[in-house]
């Protein structure tokens, strides 16, 4: 099955997972102007009024850069939305999604046809994460038009399958759309998704580290200075196991390595879903790449170096 329309011809396989709190307007054009899908989580604007603010900057300025640079145009860009029922902004952001056309709708936490049915009838495109072959079978049977295969690994609420069998599990059956997310932060890791099956990586934690990200500065300095020995797996804080900084558990006055389990009928994410995050810091396992806080132009650079480098070795 080809790529949609929108999804082809970038310059570097990659989408920018939505980070919680972290991705911002500024966050997303860097990374679309650079080549590479930008996203964020529609709830990260606070309050609710001021997404037709964020969507309206990030259409404005993506169409300005494309007149400017039409050698070299912007990638598309992408807002998640949480369709689990505790979700009240759902009905709201959707709304503003469809106003601006928003080209990548990325839905988690279950899914949903008529949310799938709502994007294309804008035109959109539907990609569903999900953590395993069946979850991924019933985003299909629903209507979405493509898969993130979310892995051991990955940051934030992550999945325990090896990506080497997830990814061939879904190539069995789906021929369309599909994105691997689970400790990727290097050109190399890039490569070898694609080797593997997915048509992109998804990457998320090395954007935290990035001069326009949304983080306080010891979260990222923390990030340069982990590795995947300092991440924590926790079903504690939202009731969806997920990864987290060990350092950042400590700080909050718990024990990493004897955290509870969460009961997952509270999971919330609603309107304060954000205390839930706030000094817990979600991160991959694949930051002992992630050497310092650079702007997100010169990241995506480096993934786009290594990724040549690593299809040299291999020639």
């Amino acid at each position: 099955m080809p790529l949609p329309a929108v999804l082809q011809s970038l310059p570097l396989p990659i989408i920018g997972a939505p980070l919680f709190i972290i991705s911002n307007p500024k966050l997303v054009i860097a990374q679309c102007t650079a080549g590479v899908v930008g996203a964020m989580p529609s709830l990260n604007a606070r309050p609710a009024e001021q997404l037709d603010e964020w969507l309206a900057e990030i259409t404005e300025t993506l169409a300005a850069w494309n007149r400017d640079h039409p050698d070299r145009p912007a990638a598309p860009f992408a807002v998640n939305q949480i369709v689990h029922k505790s979700n009240d902004r759902l009905d709201h952001d959707m709304q503003m999604c469809a106003k601006y056309k928003v080209p990548i709708i990325i839905t988690s936490l279950g899914a949903r046809t008529d949310v799938n049915d709502a994007v294309h009838a804008w035109g959109g495109v539907v990609l569903h994460d999900i953590i395993n072959n069946f979850f991924a079978k019933k985003a299909i049977e629903k209507g979405a038009d493509g898969l993130i295969a979310v892995a051991a690994g990955a940051g934030g609420h992550a999945g325990v399958k090896s990506p080497f069998a997830l990814i061939a599990e879904i190539r069995e059956w789906f021929d369309g759309p599909l994105a691997l997310s689970g400790a990727i932060s290097t050109g190399g890791a890039v490569l070898a998704a694609r080797a593997m099956g997915a048509d992109f990586a998804y990457v998320g934690s090395a954007f935290i580290a990035t001069d326009e990200a949304r983080a306080v500065d010891g979260y990222k300095q923390m990030i340069v200075a982990s590795t995947s020995d300092d991440i924590v797996y926790s079903s504690l804080f939202t009731g969806v196991h997920g990864n987290y900084l060990k350092g950042s558990v400590r700080n909050a006055g718990l024990d990493p390595d004897a955290l509870p389990e969460s009961d997952p009928t509270k999971m919330n994410f609603g309107g304060d879903a954000r205390k839930a995050w706030k000094d817990i810091w979600g991160c991959g396992q694949g930051i002992a790449a992630i050497k310092k806080v650079v702007p997100a132009r010169e990241l995506v650079e480096r993934l786009a170096r290594e990724y040549e480098e690593a299809r040299g070795r291999l020639l």
